[in-house]
């Protein structure tokens, strides 16, 4: 193996020192800190092309989702205001930017410290300087403060794509993964709230039980809460651990499955994800202009029954001019070559007034 230079991040500056690529054991890394190619794809290529033709996303790397169906639903004309709710990796804003040329803007708002500055950074690069583009560090509830920062009365086309990244994801250390180990914290904003660990810890077992039941739609919420509840567990491992051991002759499958329902639970909750969505939907009639289009793209049944909610009272409260009244989901073909945007909802709404 060869001890070539550590590539630079795709948005850092080329003119960095070098250095040299740590060693690893075995033929492949297979930490997430070791991996080199799939966290700097312009310069491997080859390889992540690889990596999504056999249906998977490269680690660290986040690949929109419907992007096709939101442009559809948005309709983003030049000299256009958008707004993206939840700016991820940048790959809808940057989607979106090029049909608002020329004349257009977009307000991009994420709560993430450690991922906004990389996206700003990204879609610098791409070509959209600050006339056009703006990154907004807040929660998507901080809609309407985001708006009023900037001088805007509200937004033609705004955005909110609630899945998390997979860039918090397949980073052990923000704690989100079922797979890799890591701290178990889970907060979109490692500054803010407490982490999953200390939020575990301080539940009761029927605050836990409900909160797995709205959460996550999890069957066995009692036994499961009965178990974890005001217990410490220091890793996601740990907890995945204990979770498994909760329902010992239930086959492989399924423990994933409820696994993954109880990670789902608490990241939710950690965040406070329900409230953040209700005030958002609360505030959207008020920030869109006469005739502006919303599509928010939902992961968990809890999310996409909060929308469904708010888009049918704003359709008959004369708020909304049309809405959707059924969900679009992802093609058969999206679904195979990007395996976690199964779940995924997409809803929208159009305001009253001049189209």
């Amino acid at each position: 193996m060869s001890d070539a230079a550590l590539p630079a991040p795709e948005d850092s500056p080329s003119a960095v020192p070098h250095r040299r690529r740590p060693r690893y054991a075995g033929k492949n890394p297979r930490r997430f800190e070791e991996k080199y190619k799939e966290h700097n794809p312009q310069r491997y290529a080859d390889t992540v092309a690889k990596v999504l033709a056999s249906g998977k996303t490269p680690a660290g790397m986040h690949r929109p989702i419907m992007v096709k169906e939101i442009l559809e639903v948005l309709a983003p004309v030049p000299g256009e205001l958008a707004v993206d709710c939840t700016l991820g990796h940048g790959g809808h804003a940057r989607e979106i930017l090029a049909r608002i040329q020329p004349g257009g803007r977009l307000l991009g708002l994420d709560t993430d410290p450690i991922e906004l500055p990389r996206t700003e950074a990204r879609l610098r690069t791409a070509g959209f300087g600050p006339e056009v583009f703006t990154a907004i560090r807040s929660n998507f509830a901080g809609l309407p403060q985001a708006l009023a920062t900037a001088g805007l009365a509200g937004a033609d086309c705004i955005l909110a794509d609630l899945g998390v990244s997979s860039m918090q994801l397949d980073d052990p250390s923000r704690g989100f993964s079922v797979k890799l180990d890591g701290p178990l914290d889970m907060r979109m904003n490692p500054q803010r709230g407490l982490p999953a660990s200390a939020f575990l810890a301080k539940t009761s077992p029927d605050a836990l039980a409900e909160l797995f039941q709205e959460n996550a739609d999890e069957p066995r919420a009692r036994d499961l809460a009965d178990a974890l509840a005001g217990k410490t567990f220091a890793t996601t491992r740990s907890l995945a651990s204990a979770t498994r051991a909760v329902l010992p002759h239930m086959n492989k499958e399924d423990m994933d499955l409820t696994v993954r329902r109880v990670f789902q639970a608490l990241r939710i909750a950690v965040n406070d994800e329900f409230s953040a969505l209700d005030m958002l939907l609360r505030w959207l009639p008020m920030c869109l202009n006469p005739g502006g289009r919303i599509a928010i793209l939902t992961f968990h049944s809890g999310e996409d029954r909060r929308v469904k909610k708010f888009f049918s009272a704003g359709l008959r409260d004369g708020d909304y001019a049309d809405i959707a009244h059924e969900v679009i989901r992802p093609s058969a073909e999206e679904r195979h070559d990007n395996p976690r945007c199964t779940s995924a909802k997409l809803r929208w709404a159009r305001k009253t007034g001049v189209t």
